[in-house]
């Protein structure tokens, strides 16, 4: 690769894993054209990009944006996943392609960083199933104003029941 191209490649890189939320890390072996076409076009609609590398560039890169913890995980081909909205958008991604393409088992992760937080491949598979940062938002809020929205139903009730009792009184009064 000629000097001018591995700078471009690096600057990309760099930009990319400055702006990263999370980092997944695949082998892609076995996966043809089409599929990685497919794969990106998956990327692309939750605001990931997926990155093919050659791990020499990527380990100078990383040593550069103080990813270091990344560098045992460059060997062999690499694919970058960098999420830069939704941190473990990458994860459920590739394994909702794992489902359609179970004969190929490609791309496996084999590392990701999220939120600044190194995980090994069976720490990365078990973020798949966690709430996105939406949904846990919508849960603690709804868990907080579940209590609120009962204490107003109750105070409710009791200032009704006050004024059934105190028109009560006015008319035995007038009686």
């Amino acid at each position: 690769m000629p000097q001018a191209q591995k700078i471009k490649k690096i600057e990309e890189i760099r930009e990319n894993l400055k702006q990263a939320k999370g980092v997944f890390l695949t082998d892609f072996t076995g996966l043809t054209v089409e599929q990685i076409t497919q794969l990106r076009r998956e990327f692309r609609k939750a605001d990931v990009t997926y990155l093919v590398v050659k791990n020499t560039l990527a380990i100078r890169t990383c040593k550069e944006v103080g990813m270091d913890a990344m560098i045992p995980y460059l060997t062999g081909p690499t694919g970058l996943a960098v999420a830069k909205a939704d941190p473990v958008a990458p994860v459920r991604i590739i394994y909702d392609f794992l489902k359609q393409h179970k004969d190929k088992g490609k791309p496996e992760i084999k590392g990701a960083i999220v939120e600044g937080q190194m995980l090994n491949a069976k720490q990365a598979e078990a973020i798949k199933d966690l709430p996105s940062r939406e949904q846990l938002i919508a849960q603690v809020v709804g868990g907080i104003s579940a209590p609120l929205y009962g204490l107003m139903g109750g105070l409710n009730s009791l200032l009704s029941k006050l004024v059934y009792v105190l028109d009560a009184i006015k008319e035995k009064k007038e009686d």
